[in-house]
């Protein structure tokens, strides 16, 4: 949101995680040609409940990366205006069957009860929205990033992760540098 918008009300302060910590075995599956028809079908969804409010709705992660090995799980970036006005868009992908699972600063994350399918909700202006585009056509584009990317996540799966949360961080030196070749190569 532009620093001259006003919010609706002040942002959540602390990270809330519905249904605290989850232990799930965590793996890698080879890259499954359907999982772009998988997140157009909940493309179409998240645009049926929420209309106008999802501003952009884009497969992110390593599902949406031809030839790259992923947790099967669908990673969906929705923009809205004011992530603060969750009557906007929280209700409505509720009824569309997704389930709260973070509240966060600047960020919301819905997800299926299958557990297949993360929507991350962000609102304009966020510096992530370009960051999760940025690596996602990177690792498109680049086959030496992609291959170092998968080693780096094969290697951090032989761990035993608490959650996937912390797995997730431990990739973050990697995405960094593959993002800084990325702003390179601009």
């Amino acid at each position: 949101m532009p620093a001259d918008s006003p919010r609706r009300r002040p942002d959540v302060d602390t990270v809330e995680l519905i249904g605290g910590i989850e232990k799930r075995a965590l793996s890698l599956n080879e890259y499954d040609p359907s999982w772009p028809e998988q997140f157009d079908l909940h493309r179409v969804r998240v645009s049926d409940a929420l209309g106008a409010t999802a501003l952009l709705i884009e497969h992110i992660g390593s599902t949406s990366v031809p030839g790259l090995a992923a947790k099967p799980i669908i990673d969906i970036l929705v923009v809205v205006s004011d992530i603060t006005a969750e009557e906007d868009y929280l209700d409505q992908l509720l009824a569309a069957g997704y389930r709260l699972r973070v509240r966060e600063p600047g960020h919301r994350l819905v997800r299926t009860e299958q557990l297949d399918v993360h929507i991350h909700l962000l609102e304009t202006a966020d510096p992530a929205i370009e960051d999760y585009l940025l690596l996602r056509d990177q690792l498109r584009n680049a086959p030496a990033d992609r291959e170092q990317y998968e080693r780096v996540k094969r290697d951090l799966l032989s761990q035993d992760w608490p959650d996937m949360n912390s797995y997730a961080e431990a990739k973050t030196t990697v995405i960094e540098e593959i993002k800084a070749r990325a702003r390179q190569h601009r």
